[in-house]
């Protein structure tokens, strides 16, 4: 693939995942903290979504012999930590990497603090990552659930799809995702209604 191919291509696929964040509304911070204080599952069953969907795109492809899979090795410190710190600054800031440019094409003033932060994050750990290296490089490596089940990964893939689906059937039917963006569609549900009470749009 040329560099120019390669370009069109990740403003293609950008321009796709933004559609979806911006219709789905994942990206308002209501939903993001929501999702973190258990209480908006919007945030978890449009993920769920995508990693159903990748996982039979992956399939096929995988299957036909289209593309390889490159796992990333497994790294426990690495892993744990930077995930609790992640799930820390996405708690606190109501963005996460993905959905931050979203919020700023939005219109969240705050968004642009948000993005400058995760920037010097990402500078600060490239400088230092030599020398943290050694705390965070412990690991089995290379670990897939295909190969731990000695399945062929197209098979492990199409059936997590499938229990992938029926877990967001199920999810969708507890907590229906009209009823959790709220009156404004930005996950922050009117607390001053009781539960079941309709909601009412506000007039324009």
């Amino acid at each position: 693939m040329s560099v120019l191919s390669a370009i069109l291509v990740g403003l293609a696929m950008g321009l796709v995942f933004g559609l979806a964040l911006e219709k789905s509304r994942v990206f308002e911070p209501g939903v993001i903290v929501g999702q973190m204080q258990l209480r908006n599952f919007t945030m978890l069953k449009v993920f769920l979504t995508a990693v159903a969907t990748g996982l039979v795109v992956l399939a096929v492809m995988n299957g036909f012999g289209i593309i390889k899979l490159a796992p990333k090795a497994t790294l426990y410190t690495a892993d744990i930590v930077g995930g609790l710190i992640l799930g820390a600054g996405i708690t606190l800031a109501g963005a996460c990497p993905g959905t931050v440019l979203a919020q700023v094409g939005a219109g969240y003033r705050d968004a642009w603090a948000t993005l400058a932060g995760g920037i010097c994050g990402a500078m600060a750990f490239g400088y230092l990552e030599p020398t943290l290296k050694p705390w965070i490089s412990g690991g089995p490596g290379k670990l897939t659930l295909d190969q731990m089940m000695g399945l062929p990964f197209w098979l492990v893939a199409l059936v997590l799809a499938a229990l992938l689906v029926v877990l967001l059937v199920i999810m969708e039917r507890w907590r229906p995702w009209r009823s959790e963006l709220g009156r404004n569609v930005d996950g922050d549900a009117d607390r001053s209604l009781p539960s079941g009470s309709p909601r009412i749009a506000p007039q324009s």
